[in-house]
């Protein structure tokens, strides 16, 4: 079984794809990371991966269900964790002006606080901009912080996102499965 959801290695959906594969007896599958979800949908349509699973917060959620409905369809749903986020900021930026953000996060904490808001496809492609310099500061995981203490700091701890996922295949499930009601 092919496995596509959204990249780049690291990201909270990779992370959630490893657990359910490991949870449901899966560990096997092969993983696919791609760079968008129409490409990841367009696979699933096309035959090329199996699977695709996304988180219901993310931006082209809606777009996706509706492009490909009857050939997309759901065929498990379950509630997870991403990495555990915090708001950083580069450490030599005393008052940052910049926030970074994938669009789900835009609400994580208050952020009127800052005059700029960017956003950015992943909550991985904040934290590598915050640590070559482009950004001043950013919502994504805390293992950054962790990774680089010495070019970054915490604004504010948020912990975990907890989300709803869908795993989609390309076969409606039957009436009596326990999912459909």
């Amino acid at each position: 079984m092919i496995v596509a959801t959204l990249g780049p290695e690291g990201s909270n959906h990779e992370l959630v794809l490893r657990r359910y594969l490991t949870t449901r007896g899966q560990a096997d599958a092969q993983v696919t990371l791609l760079d968008d979800f129409p490409t990841a949908f367009a696979a699933l349509v096309a035959g090329k991966v199996d699977r695709v699973l996304q988180c219901t917060a993310h931006f082209s959620h809606a777009d996706c269900v509706g492009r490909y409905m009857h050939r997309a369809f759901p065929v498990d749903v379950f509630v997870a964790g991403s990495h555990p986020l915090a708001l950083l900021a580069r450490r030599e930026i005393a008052e940052p002006r910049q926030v970074i953000r994938q669009p789900a996060t835009r609400y994580y904490t208050d952020l009127s606080g800052f005059s700029e808001e960017v956003d950015a496809p992943t909550t991985v492609a904040v934290a590598e901009g915050l640590l070559d310099g482009r950004y001043e500061a950013g919502i994504c995981a805390r293992q950054a912080l962790e990774d680089h203490p010495d070019e970054l700091r915490l604004i504010e701890d948020l912990g975990p996102a907890l989300d709803v996922w869908v795993l989609y295949g390309t076969q409606p499930l039957p009436d009596d499965h326990t999912l459909v009601v």
